[in-house]
């Protein structure tokens, strides 16, 4: 099978990013950013990232999670510590994350280390999830083999009748981890792919800004 796709072009002509405008601290660039992809409407979940990790196998392995918080501390999301990417993230706590919001031509890159949140904030937003989504994620045993559909579906169902009128606590084995940056690189399609990137590098307490060639 074979399919050229060098014919695929489109110019990126929707905005600039320039040293003028940018501020000195990159969680406020980002969240200008991201507020402006929310007043868009042109994107279904702009929280929606992709986190990079290094697997036990040595390859690094990229997937989709949903931020849930973001702060000057860094950036929040939930999961199974026992999954993949929680062992992953076990064994070497250094990780990418990035954003790709297409309709404003723009993407952005953070590397850092990753730990996991208190006890009680995962406490707290495994309450706020509807029972449904507390139940499934009590179902999985994320990243493992399983045999059929039907065998998440059975345990759903059992489990929906054994916490029928009871409170569903949240197992410790499932959380929030927090991503704390230490290099954030903001990309803003330009014509004739002269593309702007400006990459803030946390030095010590400082950010020191850069422009890269695209």
């Amino acid at each position: 099978m074979q399919k050229d796709l060098g014919n695929y072009r489109k110019s990126y002509e929707k905005s600039a990013l320039t040293e003028d405008i940018i501020s000195d601290n990159p969680m406020e660039l980002f969240q200008k950013w991201f507020y402006e992809v929310e007043a868009s409407d042109g994107v279904d979940e702009p929280n929606a990232m992709t986190v990079s990790t290094i697997g036990l196998d040595g390859f690094p392995k990229n997937r989709v999670v949903l931020l849930k918080k973001y702060s000057h501390e860094g950036f929040v999301f939930y999961t199974n510590y026992q999954s993949e990417k929680g062992k992953a993230i076990a064994n070497n706590p250094k990780v990418c994350i990035s954003f790709f919001w297409p309709n404003l031509e723009r993407q952005i890159i953070i590397k850092g280390n990753v730990e996991k949140i208190a006890e009680n904030l995962s406490d707290g937003y495994f309450e706020s999830r509807p029972d449904g989504s507390k139940l499934g994620a009590i179902v999985s045993d994320q990243s493992n083999v399983i045999l059929s559909r039907e065998v998440l579906e059975d345990k759903l169902e059992l489990l929906e009748q054994e916490y029928k009128n009871k409170e569903i606590e949240r197992p410790n084995w499932w959380g929030g981890y927090i991503v704390k940056p230490i290099s954030m690189e903001f990309w803003q399609g330009r014509p004739n792919r002269l593309h702007d990137r400006i990459r803030y590098s946390l030095i010590d307490i400082d950010w020191i800004i850069e422009r890269l060639a695209p």
